[in-house]
């Protein structure tokens, strides 16, 4: 297992919330959490982090804005994103609001981070990595000090789930994702390549009524996202398996690629190995292919456990 510190950068929606509460109920340490677009707007994202934190009993964990979209252009969330996470990003369940962001841009905030914490700190994105690409562009060996860089997002041996190609977090920001990919940086990239695999139903949320007010809250919030990401009765577990796996490893099989994204055409966010030999002496990029079938129990196990003492 994993104790380094964690840096989560989210967009946070109700799987950002459902690693939220892994990550607590792990007894992870959260260094802090920066936020940008992509599920919800940033200042949603900022928001939803605040009110969970509080929710789960850890106010004290500082959150950061990033930027508000791209090339001063505000990001506008897709319908699809609506209708899955809700107009508030947590399936439409109110939250008593509590606190304010730090007034540190997302960006300084990794960077601050890595700066102080070094190779105690797991930098882990799940939403796009708009915001680690520009701390890479502003300061690349002061990132290069954290441990290890954890994201959820792209699709390898998988078709994408916005486009045939391309996975949401990618297709948002894929220039992004080209300048964390090809920065040489170890990283492990958990796509849909393993978080399809990886599913919560009904029956098991429901259950998570039984273990207090916290744990009714969350079984509203999740079962919005069952009824309406897909038409299967249950949900992809996505961000909480990237959380999961940046604090226990073993959890995944992966295969070391270089890597890069595409950034324009029809094609544009799809996530790629390099082509040629002098493009792949780095493969600093661990994609997951395989992950732990049971981590689905895993998570309603330990998240039972995590309601039932918040109460």
């Amino acid at each position: 297992m994993n104790k380094r510190k964690l840096l989560l950068d989210m967009d946070t929606g109700v799987d950002d919330a459902l690693a939220i509460a892994y990550a607590v109920g792990a007894g992870a340490e959260i260094a802090g959490i920066t936020c940008g677009f992509g599920n919800v707007e940033t200042a949603e994202a900022v928001r939803n982090s605040l009110d969970l934190l509080a929710l789960l009993g850890h106010p004290e964990v500082p959150v950061a804005a990033g930027d508000a979209g791209m090339d001063g252009v505000p990001f506008q969330v897709s319908d699809a994103c609506r209708k899955i996470h809700g107009e508030n990003g947590v399936g439409n369940v109110s939250l008593p609001h509590c606190g304010n962001p730090v007034p540190v841009p997302a960006h300084r905030f990794i960077l601050d981070a890595a700066r102080k914490e070094g190779d105690n700190l797991v930098i882990v994105c799940t939403g796009t990595l708009h915001n680690l690409a520009r701390a890479i562009q502003e300061d690349r060996e002061t990132v290069a000090k954290a441990h290890q860089i954890v994201f959820m997002g792209g699709a390898l041996t998988v078709e994408g789930n916005v486009t045939p190609f391309a996975e949401a977090n990618i297709a948002n920001d894929p220039e992004a994702a080209k300048v964390v990919l090809e920065s040489g940086l170890p990283m492990v990239m958990v796509g849909l390549d393993v978080t399809l695999k990886q599913r919560l139903t009904h029956e098991t949320v429901d259950g998570w009524t039984a273990c207090g007010k916290v744990g009714e809250t969350f079984a509203r919030i999740a079962g919005y996202y069952i009824d309406h990401e897909s038409d299967r009765g249950s949900c992809a577990l996505h961000d909480p398996l990237a959380v999961a796996a940046a604090i226990d490893p073993s959890l995944l099989t992966t295969h070391p690629f270089s890597m890069t994204a595409i950034t324009e055409g029809p094609a544009a966010g799809r996530t790629v190995a390099r082509s040629f030999p002098e493009d792949c002496k780095v493969q600093n990029v661990s994609v997951a292919l395989e992950a732990n079938p049971g981590f689905s129990a895993q998570l309603d196990r330990l998240l039972r456990q995590l309601f039932t003492e918040l109460g």
